[in-house]
């Protein structure tokens, strides 16, 4: 972000002319503008392995030669995997992203002269192989899911020798198609290799709906793009972006989900140079919808809806994976057992985060953190951006400013409070610094296209960049966190990576030209898409490295890949406080959370401007059901602590805050659920309600786990919001008032400044805090509540995740407690769900109320299934319990006479009776 704006009067940041457009990429025209490729198969080059098949494929032109791969996995995951037969030297290939696979024996169900049909495992899956034209189908039990190659539109640009090409001929090529150089701007791209781009065209059968694709200011359900702009997946620092834009922004995921009723497939493409997908519905999305409207009831439309999926790569191969389900859930496991879970978070990175760039000074932070106590709103980390350093040097701290940051962190840590500080990739060019020095020497940066260090300008001016994509680079990176080389940090400093698409002032579209050259001798293009996810893997070793790996690091980055989920968080960059943005931001993190980012967040406030005290009040509402939760703001705009819009400001945004914390219990389980399944804490209603086609393009409402249904409010001055609240069979209890709501309707729902929609589903269970403190570090203190949502049959289930919050003891020793709450028949039953976990908590519950009971025929009893006769609840005699029943409202409540003075441990097999009769019923 190379900033110079008046917040009195913002337009999207840098003029729409510094980044291409879709007819100013030349090898995206290119690939368009040719008609179609013929491409044949032959059956006599076909291999079988136990790892898969391959057989070779030619251009019927060109004579090209290629080489296809087909293997499975046992999950349900196809990859389809095209290279150069016989290159003139090897193409680059992602690494560091997928990991071990392990594949499946390939066998030949039957074959014709024009095609062949493979199979493998138990023989669910077919793959029909038609030899001329190449095409390539996937099906299940019989049902059509895929096609590749559908029109003819498979794309290989073979390497060529420079050396062979006549200048005339050179000339003509670069005045045509920029095939060796390319201008734009200013900028020139001498291209080592020439043309080298891939592509390729699917057909997604039955499917009308698709998703994914971040990072994008856009819409959740993907557009037609068959007369707009293409998604592009490019990693661009663009402050301030424009909405309703397929302009590529801070990282790119090429991971695409297409939904229907009976199936959630995925499509993921492993190319890390800069990607363009065109996407077409068949029929259009609005066409269906009328036709659907016409038909009499109970006719479906004849119409069978298509999507038709086109991506196309600058470089690189085709590396493609069928992600064939066939529920949602199974294809974020099938995607994360190739890319990888969700890190588990540390506890206090689910907290609240205070950001501003720029606090002046130690005392600035001082008193910042003090009036988090004054006002009694918690909080977990404070952070510091560039302007902590000396001249921009990171590593280091301005002396005038932070002359004690070991005793600033101190200050922090007595409260148990965190410091985050700034790390960017670019290293001020100064050759009496000694860490440029050294990384100079150790041949550390990346390189031009002549050879010598590469140095582009940033914050601190001329700069060069470290090449992370060297793991040799990353070592260094990632010592230079220890302890005793960065002077002034402690263990309880963490890290964020900025500017790390990378973000280049005067480079072409701001970043990095693509012909700078990296280890390897590989062009920038190749890799760069990658480079963001490289630093915040070299970040991540060193404070794993630090804490001599037992200590989870926690680092937030603002360029990220797939497989970023495994080192950290993301957030959604330089957005603009107004109420589009905030609006904006909910489509944009169920994107990421529905592509395996599920640590990610928005700058509550919006980066740049000023909000009003409303929009302020509503971004810490939304802020605090989403998972990474940070207020952040320019320095260029108004101080915008919670304190600073008078009482009624301040007292919303603390009982939102405060809210989020004793909500904790409920978000550490979900990401628990994420670190070992996949499944994210945030998802799209139609993750929860397959069938529910009413469901597949909301994007102003979401699920927190399968048990929350949250509507953040988005627009200014409304008293009043519509709910859509899914399901026939569901009812939905609004936890501000605990009535009780029939599902398959919107509801119309009165809302003040103060209170925003949040509604718990019948059936689960949702455990929180007692009360809050002021830090994550209090909530020990607090003992837990449980709220039991009974469903129409007056059953409920949830579970709490335990652990120390903080180390990987969990994963090394087991130190883990996974409790599961289970009501049945009126008998509300805590287990364990796992007896693999030996972590010995001293949490409690204190209450538990029961939302749905109607009546209550005699009073609850409480049980115990251990050895040991004497029955408590929280440690307290059950004679001493007292119950709570309101009639009118419906909720039951087990009450302990000690606010959170037990000591009780969560004892297995604890039994607490409603004891009316029948199943309980609910409150229509």
């Amino acid at each position: 972000m190379e900033v110079n704006v008046s917040t009195e009067s913002f337009e999207s940041i840098v003029p729409d002319e510094k980044f291409k457009k879709n007819h100013e990429i030349i090898f995206y025209r290119r690939q368009r503008d040719k008609a179609v490729s013929q491409y044949f198969a032959s059956l006599e080059t076909l291999v079988l392995t136990d790892r898969g098949a391959s057989l070779e494929l030619c251009e019927r032109d060109s004579q090209d030669r290629l080489c296809l791969q087909i293997r499975a996995t046992q999950s349900g995951t196809v990859r389809v995997s095209i290279d150069e037969l016989q290159p003139l030297k090897p193409r680059y290939h992602v690494s560091d992203v997928v990991g071990e696979l392990r594949y499946e024996p390939m066998r030949v169900d039957w074959k014709r002269e024009d095609c062949v049909c493979l199979t493998w495992g138990l023989g669910q899956y077919n793959l029909l192989v038609s030899f001329s034209p190449f095409k390539l189908e996937i099906s299940c039990d019989g049902e059509e899911i895929v096609t590749l190659n559908p029109e003819n539109k498979l794309y290989f640009e073979t390497l060529q020798d420079p050396t062979r090409s006549t200048s005339v001929s050179r000339q003509e090529d670069e005045e045509r198609c920029g095939l060796w150089k390319e201008t734009f701007r200013q900028f020139e791209d001498i291209k080592a290799n020439g043309p080298s781009s891939v592509g390729m065209d699917l057909s997604l059968h039955g499917f009308n709906h698709t998703y994914g694709l971040p990072e994008h200011a856009d819409t959740l359900v993907l557009k037609d793009t068959s007369v707009t702009e293409a998604y592009r997946l490019y990693n661009l620092d663009v402050f301030g972006y424009g909405l309703n834009s397929r302009l590529g922004l801070y990282g790119s995921v090429p991971f695409l989900l297409a939904h229907k009723p009976e199936r959630t497939a995925g499509v993921f493409w492993l190319n890390a140079s800069e990607t363009l997908v065109d996407v077409k519905y068949n029929p259009e999305l609005n066409e269906l919808s009328e036709r659907d409207e016409d038909e009499p009831p109970g006719k479906k439309s004849k119409i069978s809806p298509q999507t038709d999926v086109r991506w196309i790569s600058e470089s690189g191969t085709i590396d493609c994976f069928i992600l064939l389900g066939p529920t949602a859930a199974q294809v974020f496991s099938q995607y994360a057992q190739l890319t990888g879970y969700q890190a588990l978070p540390p506890l206090f990175s689910l907290g609240y985060h205070q950001c501003r760039w720029n606090y002046e000074d130690e005392a600035d932070v001082k008193a910042v953190d003090a009036g988090f106590d004054l006002h009694g709103i918690p909080y977990d980390v404070i952070w510091l951006d560039i302007e902590h350093t000396n001249g921009k040097r990171y590593f280091t701290w301005d002396s005038e400013l932070f002359p004690n940051p070991l005793e600033l962190q101190h200050h922090l840590q007595k409260k148990n409070r965190k410091l985050v500080v700034i790390s960017d990739p670019h290293i001020k060019t100064d050759p009496d610094w000694p860490l440029y020095c050294e990384a100079k020497e150790g041949g550390h940066f990346v390189k031009n296209r002549e050879g010598a260090v590469y140095e582009g300008k940033c914050w601190p001016g001329e700069s060069s960049y470290l090449d992370f994509s060297s793991s040799k680079t990353r070592s260094w990176y990632a010592r230079q966190f220890s302890l005793s080389k960065y002077e002034g940090s402690t263990e309880s400093l963490f890290v964020w990576n900025d500017m790390n698409e990378p973000s280049v002032f005067n480079g072409p579209e701001q970043t990095m030209p693509k012909d700078a050259v990296h280890h390897g001798g590989w062009e920038h293009r190749e890799l760069h898409n990658l480079y963001g996810f490289y630093q915040h893997m070299a970040t991540f070793e060193g404070l794993l490295t630090r804490s001599g790996g037992t200590e989870r690091p926690f680092i937030l980055t603002r360029s990220f890949f797939a497989g970023s989920q495994r080192l950290g968080a993301i957030w959604t960059g330089d957005n603009v406080a107004t109420w589009e943005y905030l609006k904006i931001s909910i489509p944009m993190l169920l994107s990421l959370s529905l592509t395996g980012i599920q640590f990610c967040g928005a700058d509550v406030g919006g980066f740049v401007q000023d909000p009003d005290p409303e929009l302020l009040v509503r971004w810490y509402q939304a802020g605090a059901l989403q998972p990474f939760f940070r207020g952040h703001s320019a320095k260029m705009t108004k101080r915008r602590e919670p304190w600073l819009f008078g009482d009624d400001v301040t007292s919303a945004i603390r009982s939102a805050v405060q809210d989020r914390y004793c909500l904790l219990p409920y978000w550490y389980t979900l990401f628990h659920q994420a670190h070992m399944s996949a499944l994210p804490p945030i998802r799209p209603l139609w993750v929860e309600f397959p069938s529910n086609t009413s469901t597949f393009a909301v994007e102003n409402q979401y699920m927190i786990g399968g048990a929350l249904l949250v509507c953040p409010v988005t627009d200014p001055g409304v008293t009043e919001v519509k709910v859509l609240l899914p399901g026939s069979d569901e009812l939905w209890y609004d936890t501000n008032t605990s009535e009780v709501h029939k599902g398959a309707r919107t509801l119309d729902l009165p809302v003040t400044l103060s209170t925003v929609p949040v509604f718990q589903r019948g059936g689960t269970v949702v455990p929180r805090r007692a009360g809050c403190g002021l830090s994550t570090a209090d909530l020990q203190q607090h003992p837990i509540t449980l709220t039991v949502a009974l469903d129409t049959k007056g059953n409920a289930d949830g579970f709490l995740y335990l652990d120390d919050g903080h180390s990987f003891s969990y994963r090394d020793q087991m130190q883990f407690c996974l409790r599961r709450f289970t009501m049945r028949a009126g008998k509300l039953v805590n287990s364990c769900a796992d007896d693999q976990g030996s972590f010995v908590s001293c949490d409690k519950v204190e209450s538990v109320v029961i939302l749905g009971l109607n009546s209550l025929k005699r009073k609850p009893k409480l049980k115990s299934g251990a050895k040991r006769p004497k029955v408590s609840f929280c440690g307290v005699p059950k004679k001493a319990i007292t119950f709570e029943f309101d009639a009118k409202r419906g909720p039951l409540s087990f009450v302990s006479p000690y606010n959170g003075g037990t000591r009780a441990q969560l004892s297995p097999n604890t039994h607490c009776s409603s004891a009316n009769g029948s199943s309980p019923k609910r409150r229509l």
